[in-house]
C-alpha cells in the first residue's frame, strides 16, 4: 500500500465506490474521477462534477483481463495481442460493448473503452470495489488534467467526496485510445505508446483520427481540451515570444520527461498572473505525437 493512504482509507473508498459515489484515484496516466461503471445514477454524477457535456463517452477502468471481457461484447486477436503486450498500462481499447455497459457511460455508442491501468493504487481500488471504475480525468471538462492529488483539490474541490493521494503520476498525459471495433483499426487518441509500437505488435496498420469521420467515439476529441485559463501559445522554434507579461516554459528535450511534466508545469504557470504562457513546438515525430496533441488542443482558441 502506498504511504500516501492507510487500509481504512482504501476501505472507504472502495465502499464508497459501491454506494454510488465519486472517489478521484491515481492512475499512470493522471488522477481520474472514478464511480461504479455499472451504475448509471452514481456515472451520471461523474458528469455532472466535471460539467462535461453527455455525449462524451467514458473509459472503464478494469482489474485484468476477465474484467474487460464482461464489459467487452468482442474481444477480437488485435486485442489480445496488444493486451499482452501493453497492460497493465496507459493504453485504452475501444470495443463492442457489452449489454450491462450503461448507455450513459458510452454516450449511447455501440462501444466501450477500457483500459488497465498499471499504478498499483487504482488496481487495488478496482480489486476491491469490486467493479468495474469508470473514470475521465479528475478535473473540469477542458481543463488542466490532474496529476497530483492537490489539483484534484483545486479543481474539484467539495465535488469528490475522496481523494486517494498516490503522489504525482508518471507518465503524465492520458492514455493511447485504439479502436479496434472497426477495420481498420484507428488511433483515436494518441499517447506516449506510439502507432508505430501498435502496428508492429498487432501486425496490422492504423487509421488516425484526423482520416476518420468526425465522431467522438473517445475522450480528447474535443477541440480544445486540457487547457489553463492564461491563453497558451505554441510556439515555432524560431518564433519570437507575444507581447505582454508572459513566461516561456522551459521543458525537457525526452519526450517521456515532458509528458510526466506537461500538466504540473501548466498548473504551475496557469497559477502565476501572466498574460499567457508558452511552450516551444516538439518535433513533429511520432515518439512526440501525443504530446503534440495535448498542446494544439490546449493552445486552440475558446469557443
Amino acid at each position: 500500500m502506498s504511504l500516501h493512504v492507510s487500509e481504512l482509507e482504501m476501505m472507504r473508498a472502495a465502499e464508497l465506490i459501491r454506494s454510488g459515489q465519486l472517489v478521484a484515484f491515481p492512475t499512470e496516466t493522471v488522477y481520474g474521477l472514478g464511480a461504479n461503471a455499472l451504475d448509471p445514477e452514481a456515472v451520471r454524477r461523474i458528469f455532472e462534477a466535471k460539467e462535461r457535456p453527455w455525449a462524451s463517452p467514458l473509459i472503464v477502468h478494469v482489474a485484468d483481463e476477465k474484467m474487460a471481457r464482461t464489459v467487452s461484447a468482442e474481444w477480437p486477436a488485435a486485442a489480445q495481442k496488444l493486451v499482452r503486450a501493453f497492460w497493465p498500462g496507459p493504453l485504452t481499447l475501444v470495443l463492442k460493448k457489452a449489454a450491462i455497459v450503461p448507455d450513459l457511460v458510452t454516450a449511447g455508442l455501440d462501444s466501450v473503452g477500457v483500459r488497465m491501468p498499471s499504478h498499483p493504487m487504482a488496481l487495488e481500488l478496482i480489486r476491491r470495489a469490486g467493479v468495474p471504475i469508470a473514470a475521465p480525468s479528475a478535473n473540469r471538462f477542458t481543463q488542466i488534467s490532474p496529476t497530483t492529488a492537490e489539483h484534484v483539490r483545486e479543481g474539484l474541490d467539495d465535488r469528490v467526496e475522496m481523494i486517494l493521494d498516490g503522489g504525482p503520476t508518471t507518465v503524465g498525459i492520458e492514455s493511447t485510445v485504439v479502436a479496434l471495433h472497426r477495420a481498420p483499426p484507428a488511433v483515436l487518441r494518441p499517447g506516449i505508446i506510439t502507432q508505430e509500437e501498435l502496428e508492429r505488435v498487432a501486425g496490422v496498420r492504423f487509421e488516425r483520427e484526423m482520416d476518420l469521420p468526425h465522431i467522438v467515439e473517445s475522450p480528447g476529441q474535443h477541440p480544445r481540451h486540457y487547457a489553463p485559463q492564461t491563453p497558451l501559445v505554441l510556439l515555432e522554434a524560431d518564433a519570437t515570444a507575444p507581447n505582454g507579461r508572459g513566461r516561456i516554459i522551459d521543458m525537457p528535450t525526452d519526450p517521456k520527461l515532458f509528458a510526466s511534466a506537461l500538466y504540473a508545469e501548466l498548473h504551475k504557470a496557469d497559477r502565476e498572473g501572466w498574460d499567457w504562457i508558452a511552450i516551444r513546438r516538439p518535433p513533429e515525430t511520432p515518439e512526440w505525437a501525443g504530446i503534440l496533441d495535448r498542446l494544439e488542443r490546449a493552445s486552440a482558441p475558446q469557443d
